[in-house]
């Protein structure tokens, strides 16, 4: 190659690598990079913060109670590799002390006169309903401005979160809080996102996880013998499915109500309320009797608009097509994993859909 050739070359090189370093730094001053730059910046400290859980486990400077935490984890995290069959890879092995007691706010918004979510792009995993926020200030500001469009808004504050397998996801000390149910729960629900994420269907992919979890976490203690902890596990999923049917029901009423006035704003808002008056007098009086793990007084508290409807109903719809699957797989709960797997890649636009189509074969 002749000495202008390489000049030209070395002269394209130059202009090509320039050319990526102004479209990395213009990126990274926008709203999206800026997020994507925290959220790395946070995930970084999290990653270089990170203990081998064993080393802990068999530390005598660690306090017995975190100890028996830790080392649950590591049962649930194994359990959940060779028994439920589910991608472990390396998460759960290490363990990462924050120096807050919150991981991540997590924002929602939804139309107030239609069932319909305001949404976050982002690479890899598409549109998804709900945007995690590190900086609290920042996550309060978003929830603000969209009110002030005219939003419905839900912020609620998250104590794990997966990278569908990306990096090795450690146990945080926001977890560890949780009581045994809960945390094998969490592995268990955690892991199944490593397994399968199918892109741009949130609520398929968090309802799932979440039936993953609930089944997942009974077995465990059924094979450990805890027969109250196995318990506890199988009657917070009946509470889940029952509030999931109850935000099923409602989500149909305000549909069908939305669906009839078309051309009116103030119909629909007036439809809404109404529906949502109704539903909080029948959740404290026909549902709240019926839960087994949640008491009256939270139950309470539970906010009625679109945002919130629509938030709980990411990890809480299809419950019960799940289970169908599950009892037509013997109860067995890998196999129904596999089958609900196995459908949903095929079907990736209507996983949900295909699922309730082989069921009523």
């Amino acid at each position: 190659m002749g000495k202008a050739a390489v000049k030209r070359r070395t002269r394209w090189g130059r202009v090509v690598g320039s050319a990526l370093l102004f479209g990395v730094i213009l990126f990274s001053l926008t709203p999206i990079g800026c997020y994507l730059s925290r959220a790395g910046w946070e995930e970084a400290k999290i990653l270089r913060g990170r203990k081998p859980i064993g080393e802990l486990v068999r530390s005598s400077a660690v306090d017995p109670v975190t100890r028996g935490k830790l080392a649950l984890v590591l049962d649930a995290r194994e359990f959940a590799a060779d028994s439920v069959k589910l991608d472990a890879g390396e998460s759960f092995t290490r363990f990462t002390q924050l120096e807050r007691d919150t991981l991540v706010l997590v924002l929602g918004a939804a139309y107030r006169d239609k069932l319909e979510r305001y949404t976050w792009w982002f690479p890899v995993v598409g549109r998804v309903p709900y945007k995690g926020f590190f900086d609290f200030h920042a996550a309060r500001r978003s929830a603000a401005e969209l009110e002030r469009k005219g939003f419905d808004v839900t912020l609620r504050p998250s104590s794990a979160f997966s990278t569908l397998g990306w990096f090795n996801d450690p146990l945080l000390s926001t977890t560890l809080g949780a009581d045994s149910v809960d945390l094998v729960n969490t592995v268990i629900h955690e892991l199944t996102h490593n397994t399968f994420y199918a892109p741009g269907q949130a609520v398929f992919n968090e309802s799932f996880a979440n039936f993953v979890g609930a089944r997942g976490a009974t077995w465990f203690f059924a094979s450990r013998g805890d027969s109250l902890s196995a318990a506890a596990s199988e009657a917070r999923w009946e509470d889940e499915k029952t509030l999931g049917a109850f935000y099923d029901t409602l989500y149909r009423a305000l549909d069908s109500a939305f669906s009839a006035n078309p051309n009116s704003v103030d119909a629909r808002l007036g439809a809404r309320d109404s529906i949502y008056a109704s539903a909080r007098a029948s959740l404290l009086q026909n549902i709240a009797p019926r839960l087994k793990t949640i008491p009256v007084r939270a139950v309470e508290r539970i906010r009625l608009d679109n945002a919130t409807l629509l938030a709980r109903r990411i990890y809480l719809t299809d419950l019960e097509l799940f289970d169908g699957v599950y009892d037509r797989e013997g109860r067995d709960v890998r196999r129904a994993i596999a089958r609900i797997i196995a459908i949903a890649k095929k079907s990736p636009k209507d996983p949900a859909g295909a699922v309730r189509a082989w069921l009523a074969r």
